[in-house]
């Protein structure tokens, strides 16, 4: 094989690789990255209610939802929520919910400095850091949002779905 055919050769397999690579890694963070620290939890299921109206976003507590995974593919599907302050936060009777009224109840749950959750559209088993919402059919679709509430009913994030 000559000097100049190596090169191509060469050349080649590198695109392959990187494209590959990259497609990979698009793929896993598109339906499964999430980084977040273990949160204290016991699962509960869905109920459908309206969300509150004309609700006002109130800032005090720092938390977020960080992102929400896999919009509209039942099996990939993850919202991630994140705790930002210091001590703990116990999310106990806090809600999140869609646009159309779809809402999970947060079980007693405590959220330490920097934790996060996932919380999971399909069912499964709970763990310290995922969460399982027991829906059949995906909720999140996009340009739609998340919101998340207090126990008290107040509005603590809300986060547009991409």
């Amino acid at each position: 094989m000559d000097r100049k055919k190596l090169i191509q050769y060469l050349l080649l397999n590198a695109l392959v690789s990187a494209t590959v690579t990259g497609g990979m890694l698009f793929w896993y963070d598109r339906n499964y990255r999430a980084t977040i620290q273990p949160a204290v939890i016991q699962a509960t299921p869905i109920s459908n209610s309206s969300p509150p109206t004309n609700a006002e976003l109130q800032t005090d507590i720092p938390i977020k939802i960080s992102s929400v995974v896999g919009a509209g593919t039942l099996e990939s599907e993850i919202v991630v929520v994140k705790f930002e302050g210091t001590g703990e936060l116990n999310l106990s009777a806090w809600q999140l919910k869609d646009d159309n009224g779809n809402t999970f109840t947060f079980p007693q749950l405590t959220l330490y400095q920097n934790g996060a959750v996932q919380i999971h559209t399909i069912a499964g088993t709970d763990s310290v850091i995922d969460l399982y919402w027991g829906i059949g059919e995906a909720v999140w679709s996009s340009g739609e949002n998340a919101s998340l509430y207090d126990s008290q009913g107040n509005l603590r994030a809300v986060y547009k779905v991409p």
